[in-house]
């Protein structure tokens, strides 16, 4: 299980705009680089990232070898009402992370 942060306000009000920022730390690999016997490393990335809000995605973003290691995404909301974000990271070899974050609009 790959490490992630988020951030985002736990409130804000009707219409506000927020950031939301999230980075999870995963070992990536592009699957061009060899390894200590010679072969080449089979490629480990995180492939895709979305994020959804009551259901509804908000923000997807696909991803590809040149990517950073660690990868880092910060976009804006609309504050619209109170419920939870799920945040999805999927990635080769069957790599799939969820987690989840509440706001509360008041």
């Amino acid at each position: 299980m790959a490490r992630t942060l988020i951030n985002l306000p736990k409130t804000a009000k009707p219409g506000e705009v927020i950031a939301i920022k999230t980075l999870i730390s995963h070992p990536m690999e592009t699957g061009f680089r060899p390894g200590a016997d010679g072969r080449i490393l089979p490629r480990n990335i995180v492939t895709e990232f979305v994020c959804r809000f009551e259901g509804e995605e908000v923000f997807r973003a696909e991803l590809f070898p040149a990517s950073a290691a660690n990868p880092y995404f910060t976009f804006t909301w609309v504050a619209t009402a109170s419920s939870r974000f799920t945040f999805t990271w999927r990635g080769d070899a069957g790599f799939e992370q969820t987690e989840t974050a509440a706001i509360t609009v008041a």
